[in-house]
């Protein structure tokens, strides 16, 4: 594959920027440079962008954010375009500086790898229009390896802050929604962690700006070496960080982010973690109680207690592919056919709203939460007890397949269709219709209760699985029957399989 195509990762560019003993740098000055050309290229041909462009830069905490950034610059002054860079950034808000009226930006760039290992970096690109689709990114790239000629003049280059931009709209947002006087939060404390990344504004910028104490928030300073854990609210270490801090400092509310900002999850005064299922949950009340009978989009793996919770509240869900452009794309095509749909998101956080763009933002999914604080505590509720009737499994896991063979797409997609015949012939097995994505299916019986779903991994060599069951100690019965079906298969690693048949 080309160097440069090999930097695609969905809507997204992505590689690795530092060079470590096991990895060599893809994505570097030099690549960077070629990117921003192509960009240009693909706004005045692609998107008929015509005259001089604004283009706005921003970045998180990464270790070579500096060094890519040179190279984008580099690139963008020889097409003529006016630079806004507006250093440290969220990619929400790299979004919002092509919508606000003093930046104006045409486009605007966030250099991120958001929680991988520090010696990745990437590129997300947004227009007016939204984030850059997976056929975009492949143009862009395509164009990116291309001798382009320089502009009749060079760019130039701004140098102005955008986080307090940010900030200040998303404070009057809140204000806003609560509607009671511009410190709101005052008498509550709320603690964040930013994991080193690129979330440590809200803290002091947002909250205290709403009158909330944020004594106790942890890891606000951006640091690319993520010293203290991964920044990732998907992640059990990360999760437990926030919720030992609410703990010890007897907060009303610990709130974590992603590197980049466009992830959330949080954490109750009781410590109840309220990511994955729960969040979705959450914001689900919130939702269908500002636009009764919505749907819900989410991705495919997410329980079957949450269908049942969603319709529990007069809402439907789709269940759609995973990727957070497909599930953005998703609730956007529902909306043009005609079917209402407020909330686009999937289980790792990355959340969407209808009234904000459909925009991955995880600062604004908090600022919608925090919105019902007031309210909770004059009625003597936590944001737990919003979610109270969500059942929980007793077990859940995931094992992935590593799947060894060049035309991985291809054999994956085998193996989903040979399980549907597995299963069809397996008493207590039932293939569940509403998927959209490799195999879901609802299992009963000795089994216990529960399901399973087999997938893709999106841009990986790999197949998912994940069993979720109602009945402790059951799981152990799918996975040992599953193992059945995955050994005839010599191009799969099952050694995960393994490990979970053999540790009980």
């Amino acid at each position: 594959m080309n160097k440069m195509r090999a930097l695609q990762n969905g809507s997204d560019i992505r590689g690795i920027a530092i060079s470590t003993e096991n990895n060599q740098a893809n994505l570097t000055e030099n690549e960077a440079e070629k990117i921003a050309k192509g960009l240009v290229k693909w706004l005045q041909v692609d998107k008929q962008l015509q005259g001089p462009l604004t283009i706005g830069i921003g970045h998180d905490s990464r270790l070579s954010a500096d060094t890519l950034k040179q190279g984008l610059i580099k690139g963008l002054l020889t097409q003529g375009v006016h630079i806004i860079d507006v250093g440290l950034s969220t990619t929400p808000a790299m979004f919002m500086a092509t919508q606000f009226e003093d930046y104006q930006c045409d486009a605007s760039i966030m250099i991120t790898a958001s929680h991988l290992p520090y010696y990745y970096n990437g590129i997300k690109l947004f227009t007016k229009q939204g984030g850059a689709e997976h056929e975009d990114i492949e143009q862009i790239l395509t164009y990116s390896m291309e001798t382009i000629p320089s502009a009749s003049s060079e760019g130039s280059v701004e140098t102005r802050e955008l986080i307090p931009r940010y900030a200040q709209d998303l404070v009057e947002k809140i204000r806003q929604g609560i509607g009671s006087g511009d410190t709101p939060l005052t008498g509550f404390h709320i603690v964040v962690d930013a994991g080193n990344g690129a979330g440590g504004f809200f803290a002091k910028e947002v909250l205290e700006a709403l009158g909330a104490n944020t004594t106790g928030s942890q890891f606000l300073e951006p640091d690319g070496h993520f010293p203290n854990h991964i920044p990732n609210p998907d992640n059990k270490e990360a999760m437990a960080s926030i919720r030992q801090a609410v703990l010890d400092q007897q907060a009303d509310l610990g709130v974590i982010f992603d590197t980049d900002v466009d992830r959330a999850a949080v954490v109750d005064q009781t410590g109840q973690s309220i990511n994955r299922n729960n969040l979705i949950a959450v914001l689900a009340q919130i939702v269908l109680t500002e636009y009764p009978g919505s749907t819900i989009v989410t991705n495919s793996p997410t329980s079957s207690h949450l269908k049942t919770f969603i319709e529990s509240l007069g809402g439907k869900q789709v269940r759609y592919l995973c990727g957070y452009r497909n599930v953005i794309n998703k609730g956007i095509e529902l909306n043009q056919k005609g079917i209402p749909t407020e909330l686009s998101i999937e289980t790792s956080g990355h959340a969407a709203f209808k009234e904000n763009y459909f925009l991955d933002d995880g600062a604004y999914v908090i600022a919608k939460i925090l919105m019902l604080l007031p309210k909770l505590r004059e009625e003597g509720k936590t944001l737990g007890d919003l979610i109270a009737t969500l059942k929980q499994p007793a077990e859940a896991k995931e094992v992935r397949f590593n799947i060894v063979t060049d035309n991985y797409r291809e054999e994956g997609e085998k193996v989903i269709e040979e399980l549907a015949s597995f299963v069809n012939a397996t008493d207590d097995f039932v293939i569940d219709p509403e998927n959209e994505e490799g195999i879901r299916v609802n299992f009963t019986g000795d089994y216990g209760m529960g399901w399973f779903l087999l997938r893709m991994s999106l841009h990986e060599p790999l197949l998912v699985l994940q069993v979720e069951n109602d009945e402790a100690n059951k799981n152990q019965l799918v996975f040992q029957k599953l193992a059945t079906f995955f050994e005839s298969y010599d191009f799969l690693n099952t050694d995960k399989l393994t490990e979970v048949l053999t540790s009980i």
